[in-house]
């Protein structure tokens, strides 16, 4: 028995075999910096279950509707070889590197950047439409829902990259706790608001429009594209499993770091589930053929205006946490990088003490605030670029679903659980890889085909 065994429940199915300690010590020297004396040790890890369903309703509310998290939390590889007493993989490209190698890591972990660089894109565009969205809304209840009420969203997206530059000198993931009980409190409040908007339109009509056919289009092909963009933006709502081993990673132990995150996932998904499924449901039931691309920004709904403003103030105030949560990934990596290259560089790790008025004293290093700053600022430009919320959302869908979500989890489980080839269950598991592989390239051409039309028009 491995030391310290006896004080967790034995899990049902090991997701690993017992390895020997040789091939422990090759698995450690793949995550560079990490090794078993120094694991506990390396971070202060004070997540707990609660904090842990503040940070997956920070990242899949607002996002979309479903989550394949749960699959990745069978995976059990946040611990490897060993899922309790293992070495930790901080991240998902270091899960990838373990079992897939390193080739597979390098592309995975490129995959992963790429994504959360768009997620903060869009992050910026839904900001502008939200606060444009509060501004048309004063605007019809003053002068009337027929008024021309049209408004840039440039100042907004600047203003919302301002806000960013400041958060993003938070240090760490594991600094942002409050900031996602912040973002998940505001994502209960302004699902509530659109299911319930949705529910009182629905019984308002006193019928369910609609049709199984869907919105009709001019010709097949567009149709077809707007199918294709539309499946994209549904696989928008898988992107909790690219950030999900960086989540695991803020929870203490004990309890077992795979058993807590199994119970916040599924308290997680159980209430966005609830509430996308409603949203969607109830929205499409309420208008139907015109059925707006932002349920709470595209006004099917015009009053209570007031209400409108608030569930828009609180999407705002959830994506400022939400950017931070997929930014932090990438600083942490960038930091950690180019301090391991250069580490007697005063520039990347000098730290300067300033004590603010009314706050606590403030560490800054010039690397960090200026890398940050380049960042914020760079996703703050292209959005202004392509302000497009539907296609882009659309296009980082399709980008991710396939290989992040669906591609490496399957194959890790194969490995892990030694599938054999051609058996049932690597069958399925191939079929099932295969029927998401074509879902997510008919989404990328509906998207891509989305994003040109919307900037050529």
């Amino acid at each position: 028995m491995i030391e310290g065994e006896d004080n967790y429940e034995e899990e049902e199915e090991t997701p690993m075999l017992r390895l020997s300690s040789l091939k422990l010590t090759v698995e450690q020297e793949l995550i560079h910096g990490v090794s078993v004396t120094n694991d506990h040790n390396n971070t202060i890890r004070t997540g707990t279950l609660w904090s842990t369903v503040a940070h997956i309703i920070t990242a899949v509310i607002g996002s979309g509707v479903l989550s394949l998290a749960w699959s990745m939390s069978q995976l059990d590889c946040y611990r490897s070889p060993d899922p309790i007493n293992g070495t930790r993989n901080q991240t998902y490209t270091d899960a990838v590197r373990v079992i897939l190698g390193e080739k597979q890591a390098l592309l995975c972990g490129w995959l992963q950047f790429l994504n959360f660089f768009g997620t903060g894109v869009a992050y910026v565009v839904t900001t502008s439409t939200c606060m444009i969205a509060i501004q048309k809304s004063n605007c019809y209840h003053k002068e009337g829902h027929e008024a021309t009420c049209e408004y840039s969203g440039n100042l907004y997206m600047f203003l919302f990259g301002v806000i960013q530059i400041v958060m993003s000198q938070i240090p760490d993931f594991h600094s942002m706790v409050w900031v996602s009980i912040v973002a998940a409190i505001m994502s209960f409040c302004y699902s509530s608001i659109g299911l319930g908007l949705g529910v009182a339109k629905v019984i308002e009509n006193g019928r369910i429009d609609g049709s199984i056919n869907g919105v009709p289009a001019g010709n097949v092909p567009l149709k077809l594209l707007l199918a294709f963009q539309a499946l994209g933006d549904i696989a928008f709502a898988y992107p909790y499993s690219i950030i999900f081993l960086e989540i695991q990673d803020t929870i203490k132990s004990p309890p077992q770091e795979n058993k807590v995150m199994k119970k916040a996932s599924v308290i997680a998904i159980i209430v966005t589930t609830f509430f996308y499924f409603g949203c969607g449901c109830f929205g499409y039931a309420a208008f139907g053929n015109n059925t707006p691309g932002n349920l709470l920004t595209g006004f099917g709904f015009y009053e209570p205006y007031w209400l409108i403003d608030f569930a828009n103030a609180c999407i705002i105030l959830h994506l400022i946490g939400g950017y931070q949560l997929y930014s932090q990934p990438v600083f942490a990596y960038v930091e950690r990088w180019i301090t391991e290259k250069f580490p007697e560089s005063v520039f990347l790790t000098k730290i300067h003490h300033l004590k603010l008025p009314f706050l606590p004293d403030f560490q800054l290093n010039l690397f960090r605030l200026s890398f940050r700053t380049a960042y914020v600022v760079s996703t703050t430009g292209i959005s202004m670029v392509f302000p497009y919320f539907n296609e882009i959302l659309g296009l980082l869908g399709a980008l991710n679903l396939w290989p992040l979500a669906i591609y490496y989890p399957v194959e890790m489980y194969k490995k892990q659980r030694k599938v054999e080839a051609w058996s049932t269950k690597w069958v399925v598991l191939q079929i099932f890889s295969i029927v998401l592989m074509v879902v997510s390239a008919v989404a990328l051409i509906g998207s891509i085909g989305g994003v040109i039309e919307a900037k050529t028009s």
